[in-house]
């Protein structure tokens, strides 16, 4: 059975600034000749590596509420250059937008169960018959009115 992570993406105010950062992030380390992979690097290393790595994703808490998510590809653990133990969490580059749920703040990442993760806004509004390119802010405002 499959399991999420979530975490806060801290110093980004919105889907497409976390979008753009992370093609930014592909385009320099290609340009220097590295793989060129998205990982974000965590202290602790999940203990249930398995069940994330059997279709799980790292899902992102943009302003207060989850917004997108990544699948997860590897979880690494390595000794950084002071000797610390750390661990990459490698992500697939294809970054999905989820319908908005929210969340309160928290430090590091949780585990998310599959029934508590919020759709893929695509599948979610293609079920409602509803435009999944409108912008986040009028859905929520829609939401909050009760009409989506």
């Amino acid at each position: 059975m499959s399991l999420h992570l979530i975490k806060l993406c801290v110093g980004i105010d919105e889907f497409t600034q976390l979008a753009q950062w992370q093609q930014r992030r592909l385009h320099a380390l290609a340009a220097d000749g590295k793989p060129a992979f998205l990982s974000h690097i965590t202290r602790m290393t999940p203990k249930r590596a398995d069940a994330l790595l059997d279709g799980g994703s790292l899902y992102w808490v943009i302003r207060g509420q989850i917004q997108a998510r990544q699948r997860l590809c590897a979880i690494e653990r390595f000794t950084d250059a002071d000797g610390i133990g750390r661990c990459a969490l490698v992500l697939d580059p294809e970054l999905v937008r989820t319908v908005a749920q929210p969340r309160r703040p928290f430090q590091g990442w949780r585990y998310l169960k599959p029934e508590d993760a919020p759709a893929d806004l695509d599948q979610a509004a293609q079920e409602l018959g509803e435009d999944a390119d409108m912008p986040p802010e009028m859905r929520a405002e829609l939401a909050a009115l009760g009409l989506i």
